[in-house]
């Protein structure tokens, strides 16, 4: 569960170039304290504060469980600003957090917004004080319903809805117009260029921005994005529904076994071997090539089985209403016997079905269809987050980089796929979407960064020089 985890955690890249500086030594260094704030339309502020904070090494908390990450050096002095929403009516208490440079000389004329993985709408952290390192005003949220990633047992329950809005996409709308605002009246200079970040919920988020508040940000990076979440939150149950209803549970020993074989298999399809399946769409291997090999583990032997291998090809292959996990995609954080994906897990039984206590490891076929039917029903117009029209980011010029790990293990490369095609059919073909959309698939990579590919390096600043300078990425440093 760590690892999962650790995995959901959005990377916060770094971007080298700097604009002009905004002021001259003299009028450097703006007050930290809490200025007027503009409520966002439909929203009201409850408090502004602010914190003053040291330049030099700073040490993080992480949202728990996620891991601390490690120490961050070279931080200039920045100043946190805390502002608190309400929606009437809607009983919240939304807190945005802007934190900036100190000295506006600091201060490359930038904003990033950035996101949150699993339940966690923004992290208060890491992000920002990476984000200000690299000369941002930087900005998250925590829409309302707190820091945890996992737990939402404090405000699924009683939430009428205006909660679940604010997680799918108001409280990011609120954050860009807030933190711009902040910036503004800081260094009594406006933003120059704004840009969002985020990987997995901070990708889906992302998405959310370009179709729905198209002209919140110039720039866009969406990493592993959890799109059509009122699909993938339920699919992602579907390997606990095949071992129930097979009656057949392979031990994670077992599921690697598959992984490994089906990447030994596949490949050299590109001409290289190098541990790594290039496009897993051209691997056809079966499971039921691996019939008869033995396994040892924990010490014990065990012959993989045929009815193992026909769960494996059923895994894979993915419901028919949704996409299984790519071959060369580990199997165990997704298809781990009796410990369900802890999204999928909390997204039936918290709001699909209001029932925390509701079983997800007994589903049949059947039960799993209507589950996805009424997810869709309830939830595609909150948090689907996969309209294909995005005319009007496209027509405010903005610029939407997003990638996926052809390895990753949690949510389905294919999903985003998908949702590229999709948007190709509606605005033209795929030169035309080039323009102002690309997406990237990286053999070998896990979810959010990790595994045996190369690792993306600085995609924040290839999106940069697409937005300022019209360098539109050809391909993605690894």
């Amino acid at each position: 569960m760590k690892r999962m985890i650790m995995l959901m955690a959005a990377i916060v890249p770094l971007s080298a170039a700097l604009l002009p500086a905004a002021a001259d030594a003299a009028d450097s260094r703006p007050r930290c304290a809490p200025l007027t704030v503009a409520a966002p339309p439909g929203a009201e502020v409850e408090a502004v504060t602010a914190v003053a904070h040291a330049g030099g090494t700073v040490t993080v908390p992480a949202p728990p469980p996620l891991p601390q990450p490690p120490p961050i050096t070279g931080v200039p002095a920045r100043c946190e600003i805390t502002v608190t929403l309400t929606h009437p009516g809607a009983h919240d208490h939304v807190q945005v957090r802007i934190a900036l440079p100190q000295d506006r000389r600091d201060w490359t004329g930038r904003f990033q917004a950035t996101g949150g993985s699993a339940y966690l709408a923004g992290d208060f952290g890491a992000p920002l004080v990476t984000a200000v390192k690299a000369g941002y005003v930087a900005a998250a949220t925590d829409a309302g319903i707190g820091q945890s990633p996992l737990d939402v047992s404090g405000w699924a329950p009683t939430d009428d809805g205006a909660l679940l809005a604010n997680f799918a996409d108001r409280s990011v709308h609120d954050m860009a117009i807030v933190g711009k605002d902040v910036a503004r009246s800081f260094y009594g200079s406006p933003v120059r260029y704004s840009y969002w970040n985020g990987c997995s919920t901070g990708g889906r988020q992302g998405f959310a921005e370009a179709q729905r508040h198209p002209k919140d940000f110039q720039g866009i990076l969406a990493g592993a994005p959890a799109t059509s979440w009122d699909r993938f939150a339920v699919a992602t149950l579907w390997p606990q529904v095949v071992f129930n209803e097979e009656k057949t549970y392979p031990t994670v020993c077992e599921l690697e076994a598959f992984t490994t074989a089906a990447v030994k298999a596949c490949d050299r399809l590109d001409g290289v071997a190098d541990g790594i399946i290039d496009d897993p769409r051209d691997c056809h291997w079966d499971a039921r090539r691996l019939i008869g090999t033995k396994v040892v583990c924990d010490g014990r032997e065990i012959t993989i089985s045929p009815a193992v291998a026909d769960v494996v090809n059923k895994i894979w292959a993915g419901p028919k209403l949704w996409y299984g996990p790519n071959k060369g995609a580990s199997l165990s954080a997704l298809a781990n016997a009796g410990t369900p994906f802890f999204v999928a897990d909390t997204w039936v039984r918290y709001f699909v079905e209001r029932d925390p206590a509701f079983d997800t490891t007994t589903l049949t076929y059947r039960e799993f269809a209507r589950l996805f039917q009424q997810s869709q029903d309830r939830f595609h117009d909150v948090i689907g987050t996969d309209d294909p029209n995005l005319f009007a980011f496209r027509a405010a010029g903005g610029k939407l980089l997003s990638w996926h790990g052809q390895a990753d293990e949690l949510i389905p490369t294919r999903g985003s796929v998908d949702y590229r095609q999709r948007v190709e059919r509606l605005m033209g073909g795929a030169h035309r979407v080039d323009d102002f959309y690309r997406l990237f698939l990286l053999p070998g990579v896990t979810h959010c960064g990790g595994g045996s590919g190369p690792q993306p390096v600085d995609p924040l600043g290839a999106l940069v020089r697409w937005v300022e300078k019209g360098h539109a990425p050809t391909t993605i440093t690894g």
